[in-house]
């Protein structure tokens, strides 16, 4: 099977200032294309820092992409590392020099001489077009292995990768099949979903079972590899029937649905409508909604109760159940609901109230508890939840677990 491996150059991913999007972006696509990403590293701009890289991922690889570094200032180095790791020299191609000049001429600008250092390819290497910018890539076979050397500006990596990059890895390939298929989970923890899934989990399997967390849930990737495309989706076919048998409804979407979207599908679907009250997340149930196209069919309205007078205003919600209960209760969370049902006219409600942090706490009601009240024509259900984390993650958690909880409603 060949493998691949990405190389990522700049002190600017190093300190957090730029998030490595280029990485995510050529792991998805290599996958795609049956080479799948077994490593990667990122460097400074540092030559010798540089050339380690190159040796490491080479060593872990067949396919081996860097980006970054290629710009016309003193701490682009990547062309000069990629000489020094091949034992050979800089070159000067006067094509090159020449298309540069065009391109500012283009503009209607005098090309800086230092631009000229972007002219340069080592020895024996072939430049690779940059119809975007002034960095050509760089394309070398070395020892067996095929060396992509391409800019680290997104939009000029990826018009190159896709038009001169794609058709030379996939025929180096030479015939290999990778297909992923992707399980979105939500309702229950990382170790939980692992017990429930039992040894398909295994490392060393084919197809291989990954899994990943985040803030919106969890994620199950089947990766299927084989010489045949058809022989590769069955086998990931056959395993995502295993796993859906064993999560059943923690299982809510596939590739990159997301839960609003999935809620929102369904409510169209069944012609049911939505209205939200919300305190603690303060109309992020709304949003996450409504980031969905088309949510109008289904979405009606909603109210950001922050204050308790603005509960007891809008929504009906009792001064006694406040002075009985707490604005952060039960019974608060269902009268938050109810009021919206019937205010709005909707087949379901949501209503939530918490303390996301990080003060309004007591010993009684710690930082994280959160009330989330469904009402519907059956009932009203509510959900006791205490999320362990920071104010914006309570926040999150807690309109994911509301958007959750009516999308069981509607399974029901």
């Amino acid at each position: 099977m060949k493998k691949a491996s990405i190389i990522s150059v700049g002190n600017e991913i190093l300190s957090g200032r730029t998030v490595d999007a280029n990485c995510a972006y050529l792991s998805a696509r290599l996958l795609s294309m049956g080479i799948p990403v077994v490593s990667a590293y990122t460097s400074r701009d540092d030559t010798e820092a540089i050339v380690r890289s190159l040796e490491l991922a080479c060593a872990d690889a067949d396919v081996v992409v860097t980006t970054g570094g290629l710009g016309p200032t003193e701490d682009d180095l990547t062309r000069n590392a990629v000489a020094e790791f091949l034992g050979v020299e800089l070159e000067i191609r006067p094509g090159l020099v020449a298309e540069l000049e065009r391109f500012f001429v283009r503009r209607g600008l005098r090309m800086p001489e230092r631009n000229r250092i972007q002219a340069y390819v080592p020895a024996g290497a072939e430049p690779i077009e940059n119809s975007l910018g002034t960095a050509p890539g760089i394309r070398v076979e070395t020892k067996g292995k095929l060396l992509f050397v391409l800019p680290g500006v997104p939009s000029e990596m990826k018009g190159m990768f896709e038009g001169s990059v794609v058709g030379q890895v996939e025929q180096f390939g030479g015939g290999q099949f990778v297909v992923v298929k992707r399980l979105r989970c939500f309702g229950a923890g990382e170790s939980t979903i692992a017990e429930m899934v039992g040894g398909i989990m295994e490392r060393g399997r084919n197809p291989l079972v990954n899994c990943t967390v985040n803030q919106d849930g969890i994620t199950l990737d089947i990766v299927a590899t084989s010489e045949n495309r058809e022989m590769a989706a069955e086998m990931a076919a056959k395993d995502e029937e295993v796993l859906r048998a064993r999560l059943g409804d923690l299982v809510f979407g596939t590739g990159e649905q997301i839960l609003g979207e999935v809620v929102g599908q369904e409510l169209s679907r069944q012609g049911k409508t939505l209205a939200v009250a919300e305190s603690c997340t303060g109309g992020l149930v709304a949003k996450l909604l409504t980031d969905v196209a088309g949510a109008s069919r289904y979405f009606r309205c909603g109210w950001v109760t922050y204050d308790n007078r603005a509960k007891m205003a809008e929504l009906g919600v009792g001064a006694e159940l406040i002075e009985r209960y707490g604005a952060v209760s039960e019974e608060v969370s269902r009268a938050m609901a109810a009021g919206a049902r019937r205010e709005a006219g909707v087949d379901f409600a949501i209503g939530i109230t918490g303390i996301a942090g990080p003060t309004g706490a007591t010993e009684q009601k710690p930082v994280g508890l959160v009330y989330i009240s469904v009402d519907f024509h059956q009932g009203c259900d509510t959900k006791r939840c205490t999320f362990p984390q920071d104010r914006a993650s309570v926040r999150r958690r807690a309109a994911l677990t509301a958007l959750n909880m009516v999308r069981l409603k509607l399974k029901a």
